[in-house]
Order: structure tokens, then C-alpha cells, then sequence
């Protein structure tokens, strides 16, 4: 990182509540966990009296069968945005610039800055549309599917076409997919591109945020780079363990992912009588709110004991909340505490 950038740099807000007495939907986390989780981790706390082994060779094989490429190319990581963080450093010198999708994660920036190097902003669904002439001078591009706040998904061929660009212009690309296990899309890790570079959280598939594990992947010199430039002992080895075990639980998955698509859908529909809400792929759906104080929802929301994400925070959101899906009880208090009803005439009811 550049030291005047440090100095410079600034915290990036984000959801999540630390009140165990309010329900939190401003963060995006499965309320579930994986079955056996408990009895891994404390497996793993006995034996955190000793170093890890610094290879992972469980977590590896774990993680690159669930992306689908060999155990070679993982990079462990604790969490996505060391991952993130790790891309940018071996991609990035002071003076460069980077293409930085909005409105989306605000650490692409942040991670940028600390760089020493340049965000130029694109919007979010019009960058995997550039070309080389606009990719040339550029030495980043970073995407993230499904989009973070937005909850789209970027189409496999349109984000693989647009990698080819990227390697024509010599522009290294990082795919953020901190929340695309939760679809049955393909990682961007199947394309196998040097100039490539993906991203991957675990922690918000599994519901487990405070555990901090994710991983990197890579191929050629950059992998190299990555692997070199990678913390020694990168991963608690409860993490390591915690990980590999949620990473092959495909059956917790294919749960997630029905019920995840079922709630989204009923709560869109309950949603939209209220709400201007934005089609989404992702566990949680952006909502603008009109000529209403978003603060004055937040408000509204939380008096009900729920937190929900003031949208308002990412750049080019001037009016927007965001909520998580959860399960369907917890939708529905959500749901109660807006005011609003689900197509079946549950949720709650209508504020006079």
C-alpha cells in the first residue's frame, strides 16, 4: 500500500448491527449455518495450540471444487476483502487507475485509494459494455455479480466476453462473486484467464460474517504473485476447518438457494406496493423510496426492533434502503415492521 494514501484514506460504511435485540437486515447473512459447524470449530480450537499448515490442502481442494477449478489456483484468504485487497496489490501502482463499478461495494474505492492509484466510476451495468479503447490506460477493472446493492447478476457470456477485452487491453480483471453462491451461476474462476482474478467470500453464504474466510483465484503469473504476496498463515485453522467442511455441505446450498428464491420473490411482490424495487439475484433487494425520508423509514423500521441498510451510503443512491432475505419468519417481521403485506395476506398490515 502507498503510505500517503493511508494517510489520506477514509472508513467506508457498512451494514450490520451489533444490537443482539434488534433483527438485522441491513446485512446480507444466512441465518442458517451449516449442520456439524459447532463441532468442527471446536475440534479446531483444540488444535489451534500449534501453527496452521500454511498450505491448506483441505480448504484448497474444498473451495476449488466448489468454484470449479483445480485446488491449485486458490488462494486462502481471510474473507473476500482480503481477497480483494490482495487482487489490488499485486495489480495496482500509485498513479494507475482503475475502473470501479457504482453504485457498489464502497471498498473498491477505498482499496484503490490505499493503492496510491485512481477510481474512475463507471456505472455498474454499463462497464462489462466497454471496450479496449476505453480499457487501454486502465490497469484494473473491477466487477462485482450479483451486484452489491442492486442484486443483479452479470450474464456469464456478456462478463466472459467482456474478459476477453480486458485481456486484449492488457487490463487485469477482478470478479468479485462475494455473493454468488447463492445462485447456480458459474465463477468467472472456469474461465482460466491469467489477467483474471476472482474474489470469494464464504462467510455470508453459511452465515458465519465473523469467522473471516475467503480465497482468492488465480492462474499463471498472477496466481504467482498472489501466492507470494499472501499472508503466511492466512487462515485460523478454525477458519480453514469451519470452511472446508461449509464449502462441501452441497446440500446446505441447494437449500439456500431454493429458499432464498422463493422468499425473495414473495417478499418483491409484498415490497412493490410500497416500494420502487430493483430486480434482484441476490439475497437482499434494493428499494427506493420515493418521496419518503429514507431516514424516516429506518426510523419507522427499527422502532419495530429491525435494522434494515440506508442505501443512501453507496454512491449515486439518493432514496434507497436495502433489506436482506432471510428466512420466511423473519421475512415476515421485516415485512410487519414496513407495513406491507406478502401476496398471501400475511406480513403486516397497512399503516393508516
Amino acid at each position: 500500500m502507498d503510505p500517503e494514501s493511508i494517510r489520506a484514506a477514509d472508513r467506508v460504511p457498512h451494514g450490520g448491527e451489533t444490537d443482539p435485540n434488534v433483527l438485522d437486515f441491513s446485512a446480507n447473512t444466512n441465518p442458517s449455518t451449516p449442520d456439524g459447524v459447532t463441532d468442527v470449530y471446536t475440534d479446531a480450537l483444540q488444535e489451534s495450540r500449534r501453527y496452521p499448515d500454511d498450505d491448506y490442502p483441505a480448504f484448497r481442494t474444498a473451495a476449488a471444487e466448489f468454484v470449479a477449478c483445480s485446488d491449485d489456483r486458490v488462494v486462502p484468504t481471510p474473507g473476500g476483502l482480503a481477497a480483494i485487497r490482495l487482487a489490488m496489490e499485486i495489480a495496482l501502482e500509485p498513479g494507475d487507475e482503475a475502473l470501479v463499478p457504482y453504485p457498489s461495494f464502497g471498498e473498491y474505492a477505498r482499496e484503490v485509494r490505499l493503492q496510491g492509484a485512481r477510481p474512475r466510476f463507471v456505472r455498474y451495468d454499463d462497464l462489462t459494455g466497454l471496450c479496449e479503447p476505453a480499457l487501454e490506460s486502465t490497469a484494473l477493472a473491477v466487477v462485482c455479480t450479483p451486484n452489491n446493492p442492486t442484486g443483479d447478476a452479470i450474464d456469464p457470456d456478456d462478463l466472459a466476453a467482456f474478459a476477453d477485452r480486458c485481456g486484449d487491453a492488457g487490463t487485469t480483471l477482478l470478479v468479485d462473486e462475494a455473493f454468488l453462491g447463492f445462485t447456480d451461476l458459474p465463477s468467472a474462476a472456469e474461465l482460466g484467464h491469467e489477467h483474471v482474478i476472482v474474489a470469494r467470500s464464504l462467510t455470508k453464504l453459511f452465515g458465519l460474517p465473523g469467522l473471516r474466510a475467503g480465497f482468492a483465484v488465480g492462474t499463471g503469473q498472477r496466481l504467482e504473485a498472489l501466492e507470494t504476496a499472501r499472508r503466511t498463515w492466512s487462515l485460523g485453522t478454525p477458519a480453514a476447518r469451519v470452511g472446508a467442511h461449509c464449502l462441501r455441505d452441497e446440500a446446505f446450498v441447494t437449500e439456500t438457494r431454493t429458499r432464498v428464491e422463493r422468499e425473495r420473490e414473495r417478499m418483491r411482490e409484498a415490497l412493490e406496493a410500497q416500494f420502487d424495487v430493483h430486480p434482484s439475484d441476490a439475497p437482499y433487494i434494493l428499494c427506493g423510496v420515493g418521496s419518503r425520508d429514507v431516514g424516516s423509514v429506518l426510523e419507522s423500521a427499527r422502532r419495530e426492533g429491525v435494522a434494515i441498510r440506508d442505501a443512501t451510503t453507496f454512491r449515486g443512491l439518493e432514496s434507497h434502503v436495502r433489506v436482506a432475505v432471510k428466512d420466511r419468519d423473519r421475512n415476515d417481521r421485516l415485512l410487519e415492521a414496513l407495513g406491507v403485506r406478502d401476496s398471501e395476506g400475511e406480513g403486516g398490515s397497512e399503516r393508516e
